[in-house]
């Protein structure tokens, strides 16, 4: 099988749909690393570096500042959605297909500016990277923030992520603990001899019910706060009385807010009950008074917006980066089987970063 290539003369439309159609679901990254690793080496003005299936490409020109710009090249599973194809959304040209929006409209992008900005105003690195889609541990961003911290530095970050072609600072920490409930088995028959822990796990739903989540001004942006039951579990069968429920919650947080403190405000809610962190992730304030971030928003001429969700901005944030959400497509078609993207967010996407970064 003949390995695929990408050219980087092409539009960035046309680009996003070769990025597309190969594929590249979470742990079948390999052949688009090598790809885009192959199209950035013939670049003569970069200088690559490849980390396991995450590729890096830096300029060194010698500027006084450096900006980040990072995409993440893997996608959820396929469901029917790929090959690409040109469509039609209420009379504007999309490109439909796994991965259009999530993110490889925004990839596209930043390979074809890569490419042709040989004089940014700016030094610049480019990361794609691999595993975003999956779990911490593999998360190609992290690992490069712990194996090379230093091809991560920078005084400012965009994160391709798609926001409808808007500007959306820092995003909301996010935590998973499981609320767990305890009783004694017994025979359903005989069900006075034990002790139901699901039916205690009513008063864990009722916590819920009631809460009433906050929204939280951070830097002028108003992050919307979350606390929901996501599973439940418990029971071991039918006839018997079960000893044990747990009803995991997850806890999405303002970026004013630590993780500590966080944790603190779930286990105060849930008192009296055994309640366990088994996931957690830090948010990022907003950084939009950082010089180049300011420069950003004035070129690209929208007023920026809160993330609401979290994304890898948070791992530039914890490496002291102010860094900020940017790219086409509608977060609310990620990962689903319709997925499209507008042919027009792209292009101005492009043109707005281009714009930003060339010399007047």
């Amino acid at each position: 099988m003949t390995a695929p290539t990408l050219d980087l003369t092409a539009t960035s439309a046309a680009l996003t749909r070769a990025l597309c159609d190969i594929d590249s679901v979470s742990d079948r990254e390999g052949p688009l690393a090598d790809a885009i690793e192959a199209a950035v080496q013939a670049v003569p003005h970069l200088t690559v570096t490849r980390v396991g299936d995450t590729v890096v490409a830096r300029t060194d020109l010698g500027r006084d500042r450096r900006v980040v710009i990072a995409g993440h090249i893997d996608t959820v599973p396929i469901n029917d959605n790929l090959p690409t194809r040109d469509i039609e959304v209420d009379g504007e040209p999309h490109i439909w297909g796994r991965g259009t929006v999530d993110m490889k409209a925004g990839v596209a992008v930043q390979l074809k500016l890569a490419a042709e900005l040989a004089e940014p105003v700016v030094d610049l690195t480019w990361i794609w990277y691999d595993h975003e889609e999956v779990g911490e541990d593999q998360n190609g961003l992290r690992l490069l923030a712990e194996t090379h911290p230093e091809l991560m530095q920078g005084d400012f970050a965009i994160l391709g992520e798609p926001s409808n072609g808007h500007i959306e600072g820092g995003c909301n920490g996010t935590l998973r603990a499981e609320i767990r409930t305890r009783g004694v088995r017994a025979h359903s028959a005989r069900a006075w001899v034990g002790h139901n822990a699901i039916h205690d796990a009513a008063e864990v739903l009722q916590v819920l019910q009631s809460y009433r989540p906050r929204q939280i001004e951070v830097e002028g942006l108003v992050y919307r706060e979350g606390l929901n039951a996501v599973m439940i579990s418990g029971g071991v069968a039918t006839n018997v009385i079960p000893d044990e429920c747990v009803v995991q919650v997850n806890y999405r947080f303002a970026p004013s807010r630590s993780l500590a403190e966080a944790t603190a405000h779930v286990v105060e809610l849930f008192e009296g009950f055994d309640v366990r962190v088994i996931d957690a992730a830090p948010g990022a304030r907003p950084g939009l008074d950082a010089p180049l971030a300011k420069e950003f928003i004035e070129a690209v001429g929208v007023t920026p917006q809160p993330k609401y969700g979290w994304t890898d901005v948070a791992r530039f944030w914890g490496l002291g980066i102010p860094a900020v959400n940017f790219g086409p497509g509608d977060p609310s078609k990620a990962h689903a089987d319709d997925e499209s993207v507008p042919v027009a967010q792209i292009v101005a996407t492009e043109e707005s970063l281009r714009t930003w970064l060339s010399p007047a």
